[in-house]
Parts: C-alpha cells; sequence; structure tokens
C-alpha cells in the first residue's frame, strides 16, 4: 500500500525596489529580476510588465511547466509550447481578473489529444498553484490547438 508523502511548506521571497515614476524592480536571492511598470495612461512609461500582467504571465509559466512535465511523462513528443492567456477584469475596485482564459497551442509529433488534455486537465485541477490562486476569484477556462 502506498503511503502519501507529507510535502513540507514552502516558502518565497522577492525584493520589490521603486526605481523612479510607477517603475520598480523585482528581484530574489539568485540574481534574476524584472521590471514592473505601468502604461503612460497611468503614471508610468510603459518600460515593463504591469502587476496584473505579471499575473497572467505566472498562471502562463506555472501551468506550462506542469504541461512539459506531465507530457514527458506521458511520453508525448512535445517540441514547442506556446501559451496565450488572456483576462477580463471586473470594474470595480480592487479590480480583479472575473475571467481568464489560457489557449495552449501545441506542436509534437504524433501528439495525443486525449494525452494533451488529460496533461492540461490536471495542472489546471491539481498542480498549478498560480491558476488555483487565481480561481479564487475568477473563472478559468481553457483551449488548445495541436499544430
Amino acid at each position: 500500500m502506498k503511503r502519501a508523502v507529507e510535502q513540507k511548506p514552502s516558502s518565497a521571497a522577492v525584493k520589490v525596489k521603486w526605481i523612479d515614476g510607477m517603475r520598480f524592480v523585482a528581484s530574489d536571492d539568485r540574481g534574476h529580476s524584472i521590471v514592473i511598470d505601468d502604461s503612460k495612461e497611468h503614471g508610468g512609461e510603459g518600460s515593463g510588465f504591469s502587476p496584473m500582467q505579471l499575473l497572467l504571465a505566472a498562471l502562463g509559466g506555472c501551468t506550462g511547466m506542469d504541461v512539459v512535465s506531465i507530457s514527458r511523462k506521458q511520453r508525448q513528443r512535445l517540441t514547442n509550447l506556446e501559451i496565450l492567456v488572456s483576462g477580463e477584469r471586473v470594474a470595480d475596485f480592487p479590480r480583479v481578473y472575473g475571467k481568464v482564459h489560457v489557449e495552449y497551442r501545441l506542436r509534437g509529433d504524433s501528439l495525443g489529444q486525449k494525452a494533451v488534455e488529460r496533461a492540461i486537465q490536471l495542472s489546471e485541477d491539481k498542480y498549478c498553484s498560480v491558476g488555483a490562486t487565481i480561481k479564487k476569484t475568477a473563472k478559468l477556462s481553457h483551449s488548445f490547438r495541436l499544430q
């Protein structure tokens, strides 16, 4: 009989430093950094991702890593994966996402449609912590295309 492996809680920390205007640089303890800014119409210079765009990018990266990992375990020969993530924000503050759609565009040698759907569903239902967080306020949907 298999026993469940106990997961230890994990933590993460980043430093976000104000540069000027509405521009910030976020960095981690491994030397990675990313520019965060707002559009000119909201007082920024448009020189980086907005915070809400970063949330969509985080979802794309999170679910993408899951799909690649699960596809490998399924022995699917994935050669290309693009993920388009779009969100609609609600009108009232704090203007969270009310709807988020993830479109997967996959290419590979003899990819199985059922295997792809299973990988996406496992990411959405079980593994992607960013998606689980977003689902608390937004209706999350997905589609995929084999190319």
